[in-house]
C-alpha cells in the first residue's frame, strides 16, 4: 500500500514527490503579497517528519545557502520519512538586509505568536502551528550578527537526549547546552515535545564556505543518525566535538583600534594575549588577555571598537568533555550561562 499524501496548506504532496507550498502571511503596504514558503520532500517510505529552517533573523544569510545546497544533495533521493525546508522564515527583514522585522521586533522573541497578534506574532503563529508542530524534531540554522563570525557550533536544550545526539551526529567543532529563552522558537517548540537543534555559523549578511559546508554535511548526518538517509555518501566526523559548559564575551578596555592575535576556532589559555587596542597615535596601548583556558567561539571582525564592545566570545571546555550528561553542562549552567547574540550588544 502506497505511503499517504502529506498536506499542507490545501496541497497534497505525494509521497516520493516534493514540492514547494505557499502559506499567505501578510500584504505589504504596496499590496505586495508576502508568503512563508516551505519545500516539502515527502519520501516513498515512511520515517520521522524533520524541518530546517533558516533566516529568522533575516541578515543571517549563511542559512539560506545552506539550504539551497542541501536541497540539491543526492542523498534525498532515498529519503525516508518527509522533509520540511523553509528557506527564509523572516521575509520581511532578509529583504530589507535586516537582522529585525519592520517594527523592530525580534522574531525569535515572538513565539508562540498569535494569529490577532504583531506582525512578528502573526508570522510565529504561522511558522510554528502550520510548519513546526507538524515535525518530530528540527534544526534551525544561524549566525553571528553583522561585524561579528561564529565557529560552527551547535546548541542543545539542557536535559534533551534528542538534540543532545543530534548534535553528535552533527558533528560540528563545539556543542554548547545553551538555556531555553521565553519567546524563542526552540522553547516553545520543546513545550509542544519538538526539539529543535540550533546550529550557529558565519557571519551575517556573508556567506562563509567553511561554514556552509559544516552545515550541509551535519544536517545530512543528522538526518542518517535518524534513519532518515542511508550512510553511502555521508562521512563521520573526523573529531569529537568539544563540549562547552558556559562562555563569556570579553570586551574592549579601551576604544580605539584593534589588532586581534587570535581567530575563532583557536584554544588559548589563561593569560594568554588576545589582541590589543591602541589609539589612533599608537600612544598607548591596552592588551587584551584570556582571563581563563577556552576555545575562542565568536570575535568582532572591525578594526575599530569602543570602549565596552564585545570582541571575543571565550567558551569554557568540560575538563572531562567526553564523559559529561546533557544534565551536568546543565547544572553547570545554572551559574554561569551561555549568552545568544542579543544579548552581547
Amino acid at each position: 500500500m502506497p505511503r499517504p499524501a502529506f498536506e499542507i496548506a490545501d496541497q497534497h504532496i505525494a509521497a516520493g514527490t516534493s514540492q514547494t507550498v505557499t502559506l499567505p502571511v501578510s500584504i505589504l503596504p504596496d499590496h505586495t503579497p508576502v508568503g512563508l514558503q516551505v519545500q516539502v520532500h515527502h519520501g516513498k517510505r515512511p520515517g520521522p517528519t524533520m524541518c530546517v529552517s533558516a533566516a529568522v533573523h533575516g541578515d543571517e544569510v549563511i542559512g539560506v545557502e545552506i539550504v539551497r545546497r542541501l536541497l540539491r544533495a543526492p542523498q534525498l533521493n532515498a529519503l525516508r520519512g518527509t522533509l520540511l525546508v523553509v528557506p527564509v522564515v523572516n521575509s520581511f527583514g532578509f529583504l530589507t538586509r535586516s537582522r529585525y522585522l519592520p517594527d523592530r521586533r525580534d522574531l525569535n522573541r515572538c513565539f508562540p505568536g498569535s494569529p490577532s497578534g504583531s506582525l512578528g506574532s502573526r508570522l510565529a503563529y504561522i511558522f510554528l502551528n502550520d510548519i513546526i508542530h507538524r515535525c518530530d524534531f528540527g534544526i534551525d540554522l544561524h549566525s553571528a550578527a553583522i561585524h561579528r563570525t561564529n565557529l560552527p557550533q551547535v546548541r542543545i536544550s539542557p536535559g534533551d537526549s534528542v538534540t543532545n545526539k543530534m548534535a553528535i551526529d552533527f558533528g560540528a567543532p563545539v556543542v554548547l547546552t545553551s538555556a531555553l529563552r521565553d519567546g524563542s522558537l526552540r522553547a516553545v517548540a520543546a513545550k509542544h515535545g519538538t526539539p529543535i537543534l540550533l546550529f550557529e555559523a558565519g557571519e551575517g549578511l556573508r556567506f562563509d564556505e567553511l561554514a556552509v559546508r559544516a552545515g550541509v554535511a551535519g544536517i545530512l548526518r543528522v538526518m542518517r543518525g535518524q534513519d532518515m538517509l542511508p550512510a553511502k555518501g555521508i562521512a563521520k566526523p573526523k573529531v569529537a566535538p568539544h563540549f562547552c559548559s558556559s562562555s563569556q564575551w570579553l570586551r574592549a578596555p579601551a576604544g580605539g583600534l584593534l589588532r586581534t592575535f587570535r581567530a575563532e576556532g583557536e584554544t588559548v589559555a589563561e593569560g594568554d594575549v588576545l589582541a590589543t587596542v591602541s589609539d589612533p597615535f599608537g600612544d598607548i596601548e591596552t592588551d587584551m588577555i584570556a582571563p581563563a583556558n577556552g576555545i575562542l567561539i565568536g570575535r568582532a571582525i572591525l578594526p575599530v571598537v569602543n570602549e565596552g564592545d564585545a570582541v571575543f566570545h571565550l567558551a569554557k571546555l568540560s575538563p572531562t568533555a567526553a564523559e559529561d550528561t546533557v544534565d551536568d553542562l546543565s547544572t553547570q549552567l545554572e551559574t554561569d550561562p551561555l549568552f545568544d547574540e542579543d544579548e552581547i550588544i
